[in-house]
């Protein structure tokens, strides 16, 4: 195969699996970020 389309390849797919980890990570931390503040400040979860 050529190196320049392997190259392509894995680059895509790197920045695929570092998007999925992001959105792995911080969907969970936001939505315990948004009970935290309901709890201890009173603030609505939608703001």
């Amino acid at each position: 195969m050529n190196i320049g389309l392997l190259l392509i390849a894995f680059i895509g797919g790197a920045v695929g699996i570092i998007s999925t980890l992001y959105l792995l990570v911080s969907l969970p931390a936001v939505i315990v970020w948004k009970i935290y503040r309901k709890i201890h400040l009173g603030i609505s979860i939608t703001n």
